[in-house]
């Protein structure tokens, strides 16, 4: 028997979220298949105040993820993607959590909100990018009925980066 998801909300990020996610996403294991390492925190204010215009023109974003209580446990949501490689031009859905929030179904919850907030904002389909071994990503794309479609060589973290789409019409 499947266990119910968690509750969630999901929030336009705040100025303040830059500092939780910088605090909670300063841990190597969540990091492993993003660098490795943690980011600086005017990266999570630049990040942040990017999604806040995001979904001020295009009604999306990454989100900050918060728990039944109210706690910051990560983020997901969709943005454009943007390196020059890979889906360029597509629009990414994504997700990250702190280490302490694996394992209890707040990625799916959080990215099946994202999808349906995705789809009313108009957008027609997402890609999911995940990096090769990241084997939770994986399952999250899958639970969201997304099928893998091509992969791409990572230029700067060695290793491929797989690419997973969806059509929203089509989603759970």
């Amino acid at each position: 028997m499947k266990r119910p998801l968690p509750a969630v909300r999901l929030r336009v990020p705040t100025h303040e979220d830059a500092v939780a996610w910088h605090r909670i996403f300063a841990d190597p294991e969540v990091m492993e298949f993003h660098g490795g390492r943690p980011a600086a925190l005017s990266d999570y204010e630049e990040l942040t105040a990017r999604q806040r215009r995001h979904d001020a023109e295009r009604g999306f974003c990454l989100w900050t993820l918060l728990d039944g209580s109210g706690e910051v446990v990560g983020f997901t949501g969709a943005q454009p993607w943007r390196p020059d490689w890979g889906p360029v031009g597509e629009i990414e859905i994504g997700w990250r959590l702190g280490r302490a929030h694996w394992g209890r179904g707040y990625a799916t919850a959080a990215a099946r909100e994202a999808v349906a907030r995705v789809r009313a904002a108009g957008v027609p389909g997402v890609v999911a990018m995940v990096r090769e071994g990241n084997a939770r990503s994986m399952a999250v794309a899958r639970r969201l009925g997304m099928e893998r479609a091509e992969s791409y060589p990572h230029p700067t973290l060695g290793g491929s980066a797989l690419c997973f789409r969806l059509n929203v019409g089509d989603s759970v």
